[in-house]
């Protein structure tokens, strides 16, 4: 996304749940290169010695405010669960249980949680009655609790000019934030709206990933800079590429670096995530609308996490999925949250169901998808009263 798209506490910088781009700027702006982004750069990036703190523990929940999101907390569950039922062979560096004392278990505990998950959500949707998951009797009776204390000195090697990163509590997690950020479109081009999200090129919407690429030049996504389509390029007929939808150029430029563009459409929402790019390497050194860079988008059901390969990655819910260090801590965990938000305790479930590169060896952080808002006022004002540091829990069923 445009450095104004999608934020977080730490720098008020851009971290998106999807995007290379985005993925690789959780921090400042680094690598663009997209495969360092989910298993290669998963793969590569081996556990190392960490001080985290993972202790068995029952907590006194009493009190505090418990939100209702169980129908999103199943819905990231589920799409969760197919991807870990690929199993270790086609994604070991996120398929697992965990790497680290205290927080590693047997996978097939984590594939239960998220089952008795979406077990509980239904039985309460079906009977009318509140649900369970939102009780904190019924949580303390029915799970197991390991308590995660931060690692303080991986933090400390990375604090210099992050006041929140130095002021992490020695009991609490650094909860940052994101939010995707809402584009205007039209089905046809407009004054306003003349930026169309092109989808896949027509020479290779039959081709595999691998397929398409072994012809480079020969297709069309190879053939052109994001310079030339900006002006044009694929209006001209014949038409090389479908027009998905169409947007101003700052939504554009706002997909393209967030990797997902979000249109209102009715009482919901449209969704558009990147599908492959021009093979053209994000240069720090211009500016985002002076790149040549550019990605052809596709449909999709939602807001996209994790996922290794750019054809498959796990649908997402606001408020109830977090970004993390997937490969020491393993895909899919249940973590319980509770955090001061305007003077009250809120307690929320949440799926560990995203990464991106400023989690590699992280321990002493989390990065909580809040919503879709329209501009960083629109997410300051609805998330200013939310403290930045969490206690945290991962769950088991018990």
């Amino acid at each position: 996304m445009l450095l104004s798209q999608i934020y977080k506490g730490v720098e008020n910088q851009t971290a998106s749940s999807v995007s290379p781009e985005r993925k690789a700027i959780r921090y400042r702006p680094c690598f663009k290169n997209p495969t360092l982004i989910g298993s290669l750069l998963l793969a590569l990036t081996a556990p190392l010695a960490a001080q985290p703190q993972f202790l068995p523990e029952q907590p006194a929940l009493s009190g505090g405010v418990w939100p209702d999101n169980s129908t999103q907390l199943c819905f990231v569950a589920d799409e969760t669960l197919k991807y870990l039922a690929k199993g270790p062979a086609y994604d070991a560096a996120a398929i697992h249980g965990g790497q680290l004392p205290g927080a590693k278990v047997p996978l097939s505990r984590v594939v239960d949680t998220l089952n008795y998950l979406c077990q509980i959500s239904r039985e309460d949707t079906a009977s009318g009655r509140p649900s369970r998951l939102s009780n904190p009797q019924f949580i303390q009776q029915h799970f197991e609790f390991v308590r995660w204390k931060p690692d303080l000195a991986a933090a400390a090697k990375v604090s210099q000019n992050k006041p929140l990163v130095q002021n992490i509590p020695k009991d609490k997690l650094l909860l940052t934030k994101y939010y995707v950020r809402i584009a205007e479109g039209s089905a046809e081009k407009t004054k306003q709206q003349n930026q169309a999200l092109y989808g896949l090129p027509f020479d290779e919407q039959h081709l595999s990933l691998e397929q398409a690429d072994a012809l480079g030049k020969k297709i069309t996504r190879f053939q052109l800079g994001k310079q030339d389509i900006v002006k044009g390029a694929l209006e001209q007929k014949p038409l090389r590429a479908p027009a998905l939808i169409w947007l101003s150029r700052d939504d554009l430029e706002g997909a393209l670096l967030q990797g997902t563009a979000v249109v209102p459409q009715g009482e919901g929402y449209r969704y558009y995530n990147v599908h492959r790019s021009n093979g053209i390497a994000y240069d720090r050194l211009l500016k985002p609308e002076q790149q040549q860079r550019y990605w052809y988008f596709k449909q999709v059901q939602s807001v996209l996490g994790y996922g290794k390969d750019a054809d498959y990655k796990i649908p997402i819910a606001p408020e109830v999925t977090v970004a993390g260090d997937i490969v020491n801590l393993g895909l899919g965990k249940l973590i319980l949250l509770a955090t001061t938000e305007g003077g009250k305790i809120h307690y929320r479930l949440t799926i560990l169901a995203d990464t991106g590169g400023a989690f590699a060896n992280n321990q002493f952080q989390l990065d909580w998808l809040s919503g879709y808002y329209r501009d960083w006022d629109h997410y300051y004002q609805a998330n200013k009263h939310r403290n930045d540091y969490s206690t945290a829990w991962f769950l088991l069923k018990k």
